[in-house]
């Protein structure tokens, strides 16, 4: 076992929307500076179960979460909290890279900018492009709009955007579905190398990707009416080497999902 400490704990989360139950008592610990993986067939709820770490699903009008999930040792659905707090510690990378219509220095700066920073903008646009390993590529081309970018460039912007306001947790939703496989691997690169300042929960469709890039694995699985639950959660090797349930085989295997 790792000696990693918890940073996130879900306990005993559900979410439905309007009457529809999504995710079903889900309980686990996130570890500081680890990839975690969420896996698991279509519509088990695995963006949900992201979404709800950064309080996204309080955008969706229909959306009730219950239960609690634990970020230095407060929940973060208490009513007093500031879900936008919440989002600059928990930055988000979506399924398609979407960069603002601007220019790739204020993709960077806009972030900060809304938060307040009174710093040195330009060093902390050089440092978050740096840090997702975009800067040499466009360091000569601040003032292009972001659009001009290629897609794997977009998305490694997207992440530099996130990093910008310093968040202490990065959750990725599918963040190589929409890429070609030498994007891929630059992004599954950056993710071993962020996670040594960073902890990142990643949602991936992606059985190798997982198995390549986390630390951790947690899969889900579509039970009863279609809610999402928790199967199996422990170290990738583990669960992919030698799951406890044989759901977890079956699906890891192809035999399903």
């Amino acid at each position: 076992m790792n000696n990693h400490q918890t940073i996130i704990q879900a306990k005993e989360l559900s979410v439905h929307y309007g009457s529809k139950k999504v995710l079903d008592n889900v309980s686990f610990d996130i570890s500081q500076n680890q990839v975690t993986s969420i896996i698991g067939p279509s519509g088990c709820g695995k963006s949900t179960l992201l979404r709800s770490f950064n309080r996204m699903n309080d955008l969706i009008p229909s959306a009730v979460v219950s239960g609690e999930i634990i970020f230095h040792g407060q929940n973060i659905y208490e009513p007093h909290l500031d879900p936008t707090e919440i989002r600059y510690q928990m930055g988000m990378v979506f399924q398609k890279p979407n960069p603002f219509p601007k220019s790739i220095y204020d993709n960077i700066a806009f972030g900060p900018k809304v938060a307040g920073f009174t710093g040195d903008m330009g060093q902390l646009v050089e440092e978050s492009l740096q840090k997702s390993a975009l800067w040499n590529e466009v360091k000569d081309r601040l003032n292009d709009s972001a659009l001009s970018l290629s897609g794997g460039q977009q998305q490694r912007l997207c992440i530099a955007r996130a990093l910008a306001v310093e968040p202490e947790v990065i959750l990725m939703d599918e963040p190589c579905s929409a890429l070609d496989p030498i994007s891929t691997l630059a992004i599954e690169q950056l993710m071993r190398e962020l996670r040594k300042q960073y902890s990142i929960i990643i949602v991936t469709h992606n059985m190798q990707q997982a198995a390549r890039v986390s630390d951790k694995t947690a899969f889900f699985m579509n039970e009863g009416d279609n809610i999402g639950v928790l199967i199996e959660y422990g170290e990738t090797e583990k669960i992919f080497s030698q799951p406890e349930h044989k759901t977890t085989e079956d699906y890891i295997t192809g035999r399903f999902g």
